[in-house]
C-alpha cells in the first residue's frame, strides 16, 4: 500500500473537511503537527470546515477547545456537527414534552438550544416517565453505564418515544492503539435489545455532508465537489460518506484505522480512499 504525503495533496484542493477525533486530536489533546497543516491552509487561502459526528459539546464549546490549544483558526463557524442536524429535527418536529437524554449537561447544549424541556436518564424517575416524548443518545459520558443504561432499555420498552443518536460512531481513539466505545455503539446495542428503530443522525449519511457542503457555499466560496477533499480516520464513516457524496478522500492512519491492518481494512470492505496518509499533519 502506497502512503502519500499529506502536504504533496493538501494544496490540490479549494476546501478541506476533516473530521475530528484521530484526525486532529484524540483525548489526550491535538495530534503532534497538526498546527502547521492549518498555518498552510492560511497561507494558501484554503478553506476547510471540521465535520465531526462529536455532539458531547455545543459548536462554540468546541470551538473554542481548539482554540485553548492554539488552533486559533478554528471559529464557532467551521464546526459541523451531527448534533447541529438532530438540532433541526428536534426544532420541526417536538413541540411540546420533556425530551430525556444519555450524556452530558454540555452535550444537552443541542436540545435546549430550542427551547425543549430535558432531564438526564441520570435524574430519570421510571415511575414518572408521562411527559417523555423524546430519547437522545448525545454521549459515552455524564451517566452510570450499567444503572442508567439499564434504565434507558426499560424506558424504551414500555414507552412508545422517537428515540434519536446523534453520533453514528461506534468507536472512537483514545490512544496510538486503543478506542473507546462512542455513543452510536452504545445506541446500536440498546436498539437491538428493545427491537425497535432509532433515528441517526452524522456520517456517512448524505445529509451530513449536503448540510457542510451548504456551510462552505455560504462562506462565499464557489467550491465544486471535486475541490473538496475528505479528511478521516475511519473507513465506514468519513471514508464510505465522502465517496458516496463525491469527494475525492484522505484516509490517515492516525486514528480508528492502524497502519498494520488498513490496507486489509480496505481491501475486505471495499471502500477505497483517493489518498492514504500517514496523517493529516505536514
Amino acid at each position: 500500500m502506497n502512503l502519500t504525503s499529506f502536504e504533496s495533496i493538501v494544496t490540490q484542493y479549494k476546501t478541506i473537511f476533516f473530521d475530528a477525533f484521530g484526525v486532529l486530536k484524540n483525548h489526550q489533546g491535538l495530534l503532534p503537527g497538526i498546527g502547521k497543516t492549518f498555518e498552510l491552509l492560511e497561507r494558501e487561502n484554503i478553506d476547510f470546515f471540521v465535520i465531526t459526528n462529536d455532539s458531547s459539546k455545543g459548536p462554540s464549546e468546541l470551538a473554542a477547545s481548539y482554540q485553548r490549544q492554539g488552533l486559533t483558526q478554528i471559529t464557532e463557524e467551521k464546526i459541523v456537527s451531527s448534533g447541529m442536524l438532530a438540532r433541526e429535527y428536534l426544532t420541526h418536529k417536538v413541540k411540546s414534552g420533556s425530551v430525556a437524554y444519555l450524556g452530558t449537561p454540555e452535550s444537552a447544549h443541542y436540545i435546549e438550544k430550542v427551547g425543549l424541556k430535558t432531564v438526564s436518564i441520570k435524574d430519570l424517575d421510571l415511575n414518572n416517565v408521562q411527559d417523555i416524548n423524546t430519547l437522545v443518545f448525545l454521549d459515552d459520558e455524564g451517566f452510570d453505564w450499567s444503572n442508567d443504561l439499564n434504565k434507558t432499555v426499560n424506558l424504551l420498552r414500555y414507552n412508545n418515544i422517537t428515540s434519536i443518536v446523534c453520533n453514528t460512531d461506534m468507536a472512537y481513539p483514545v490512544a496510538k492503539n486503543e478506542v473507546a466505545i462512542a455513543i452510536g455503539g452504545i445506541a446500536k446495542m440498546v436498539q437491538e435489545i428493545v427491537g425497535k428503530k432509532f433515528i441517526r443522525f452524522g456520517k456517512p449519511d448524505a445529509q451530513m455532508f449536503i448540510f457542510a457542503y451548504e456551510h462552505a457555499l455560504r462562506e462565499g466560496q464557489h467550491v465544486q465537489k471535486n475541490e473538496i477533499l475528505m479528511v478521516g480516520d475511519t473507513l465506514v464513516t468519513d471514508i464510505l460518506g465522502g465517496n458516496k457524496f463525491g469527494l475525492d478522500t484522505a484516509l490517515v492512519l492516525s486514528g480508528n484505522t492502524l497502519p498494520a491492518n488498513a490496507e486489509t481494512r480496505i481491501l475486505s470492505s471495499g471502500i477505497i480512499p483517493t489518498y492514504v496518509c500517514e496523517s493529516a499533519s505536514i
